[in-house]
């Protein structure tokens, strides 16, 4: 363990080692030239708004609006509701024994064209009858004519009405 020398003997020991102001001086110096060295250092380049590193999948659901996202959710509703009718309807065909592939196509394909072509049908309908819009009014016509003046640092609005 290194002791400081006692200020009140020497500056100059007897072994040899340099005085205290030598090392002090050494000490400052060695300080300083450590100031000068940079501690940090702030690349200023700008970064690539594109880098070539492919994308990264996250988990979950993609970000949509929500009106895709009320959509796909009804999608995904009718899928599953789907199962249970799909699975009854195979079940009554392989009961049968009559599982023709043209009374099946029949079967899964009567819906869908029948619910396409009502929606056909309804669009037909609201396109070639637009709303008309009459407008009737009775009564008497208030032809009053309104001043209005606003003054004052509380704001008192006066409206004078004539006829």
């Amino acid at each position: 363990m290194n002791q400081l020398p006692d200020p009140q003997q020497p500056t100059a020991d007897a072994a040899g080692q340099p005085a205290l102001d030598d090392q002090a001086r050494a000490f400052l110096a060695a300080v300083e030239d450590a100031m000068r060295t940079p501690t940090a250092y702030r690349d200023e380049t700008p970064v690539p708004t594109i880098g070539s590193a492919l994308p990264v999948p996250q988990p979950g659901r993609p970000p949509m609006s929500q009106r895709a996202t009320d959509a796909s959710a009804l999608m995904l509703s009718a899928g599953v509701a789907s199962l249970p009718l799909g699975a009854a309807v195979t079940a009554v065909l392989w009961a049968s024994g009559n599982a023709d592939p043209v009374v099946v196509g029949m079967i899964c394909g009567a819906p869908a064209a029948l619910a396409l072509a009502l929606a056909r049908l309804m669009r037909r309908t609201k396109e070639a009858a637009p709303d008309v819009h009459h407008h009737h009014y009775t009564g008497v016509v208030d032809q009053r004519t309104l001043n209005t003046t606003t003054r004052g640092l509380w704001a008192s609005t006066r409206n004078d009405v004539t006829k």
